[in-house]
């Protein structure tokens, strides 16, 4: 028979542990606030339930001591020490000595008020990066619910609130091999990914489902599958989830990906923080705070390249020098010049794939000229500008793009110059700038050719046939 909590106020556990008030339970354990009085600082201690007289501990407490020890992570609170309380030799409690955060658990914020968009990215953001840390490991949680998030406060009025994963009771070694007790369904009902409901091996997309319908439950504010264990877990098998109308374009997408019924279509969790991020810096205000792009007015951009046109031609050494150093500069695989005629996107240098040209309505470089800034798609599966493109859902399978624009002087987008890869990844502030740079080289050698040919008509009116110099001009690339 289990002890009264009052009870382990005068206990000391390994001689430096003093339990105090429960600040949470469950169904195996209770978690109380203590002080370890060895090092004069206050911890959490999660006590299990009484364990036959001679048993070690129970399972459950075994595999969450196993996992835990071995996990070292930011996102994830930290287990600090473990032992079985024999204060009572007929009932012994195995326990584990765990940090002790601050803060509410992520059940209590949602009831305690509306999250911000952005504030549910950013834990969405924290507990991302922990699952991928831990699946990298080969640990899935298969328990992740709100009540095991923890909204953790570092005490800094510009510092915000970090959210920690806890409680690994069910976690389980996914490289190792199931056995018959390992298939039953395990986890809270609410949250369990179909492959869960259906007994199937559970995998890293099993967390990653969960995760979505946590995100899911930040913006509604209720359970998406509420009911009695049984009807809650066979309801996510017959209906998908009801996204509120007013997400934004990036929030469906991701959240659309996440809780596909098919795990296989989740995407793992290092392409769910790019997509995050990307919704962070969207949520910042950084593209909030720019001028409206001023519409373009086609005409006069096809004047600014028309003028380009004879001088723009595919297979010139400067463009390739210059798209090979788009190459190197971004470490990708593909680098493209490009020039947007009015129906196509014409490519005069293409390193790393043998398209030539698209229709215009088939590039992401039409989104450039029109947005009048560089685009960088971390993500192009998740990423609404892309997700739809033939390039990414096609053969080409794209699924990194960052493009600059390639001005005339007087402004208008006349090109692109792209960088691809085949992996979701991201590009630094640098290596954009340097696009950039190499951008504005296309632009002066368009220019020096015009100029050229402008100075050979001139020379030809005042002084007769004047043949064309077999003569390179020095260029910067």
């Amino acid at each position: 028979m289990d002890r009264p909590s009052d009870s382990y106020s005068q206990t000391l556990l390994k001689g430096r542990y003093r339990p105090g008030s429960v600040i949470g339970r469950g169904g195996m354990a209770t978690v109380y606030r203590a002080r370890d009085e060895q090092l004069g600082r206050d911890v959490a201690i999660k006590l299990f339930g009484a364990v036959p007289v001679g048993a070690e501990s129970t399972p459950v407490f075994a595999a969450e001591l196993r996992m835990l020890a071995a996990l070292s992570h930011h996102g994830i609170v930290t287990l600090l020490d473990a032992g079985i309380d024999d204060s009572v030799p007929a009932e012994p409690h195995p326990y584990l000595i765990m940090e002790l955060v601050t803060g509410p658990n992520l059940e209590e914020a949602i009831k305690a008020g509306v999250l911000s968009s952005r504030a549910i990215a950013e834990i969405g953001y924290d507990l991302a990066e922990a699952l991928d840390y831990v699946h990298a490991r080969g640990v899935v949680h298969r328990d992740l619910k709100p009540s095991n998030v923890m909204l953790v406060e570092y005490g800094t009025s510009d510092t915000r609130s970090r959210a920690r994963l806890t409680d690994f009771g069910i976690a389980f070694d996914a490289a190792a091999a199931l056995g018959p007790e390992e298939t039953n369904t395990t986890g809270t009902a609410a949250y369990l990914s179909p492959e869960q409901v259906l007994r199937d091996l559970v995998g890293p997309a099993s967390d990653v489902y969960a995760l979505g319908l946590v995100l899911l439950e930040c913006f509604t504010r209720h359970i998406e599958y509420p009911g009695d264990p049984s009807a809650s877990a066979v309801s996510r098998l017959k209906t998908d989830p009801i996204l509120p109308a007013e997400l934004s374009t990036s929030w469906r997408s991701l959240l659309t990906a996440m809780l596909q019924r098919d795990p296989a279509q989740r995407p793992p969790t290092h392409d769910i923080l790019l997509a995050l991020r990307q919704i962070i810096i969207e949520e910042s205000g950084r593209r909030r705070n720019r001028p409206a792009p001023i519409p373009i007015d086609e005409t006069a951009r096809m004047n600014a390249m028309r003028r380009y046109e004879p001088y723009a031609r595919p297979g010139d050494e400067v463009f390739e020098r210059v798209a090979n150093l788009a190459r190197r500069v971004a470490d990708a695989p593909v680098a493209i010049v490009s020039m947007i005629d009015h129906d196509d996107i014409r490519f005069l240098a293409h390193p790393g794939t043998d398209i030539q040209g698209l229709a215009r309505d088939d590039g992401l470089c039409s989104g450039v000229i029109a947005d009048e800034q560089p685009w960088v798609v971390e993500n192009c599966v998740l990423d609404p500008r892309s997700s739809e493109h033939g390039l990414v859902t096609g053969g080409f399978a794209m699924r990194f793009y960052a493009g600059v624009p390639i001005k005339s002087p007087e402004g208008y987008n006349v090109g692109v110059i792209s960088v691809a890869d085949f992996t979701p990844r991201t590009i630094s502030e640098g290596q954009l700038e340097s696009l950039v740079d190499l951008a504005a080289l296309v632009t002066d050698e368009l220019e020096l050719k015009l100029a050229s040919q402008q100075l050979r008509s001139e020379l030809r009116q005042t002084t007769g046939d004047v043949p064309t110099p077999a003569v390179r001009y020095p260029h910067a690339v």
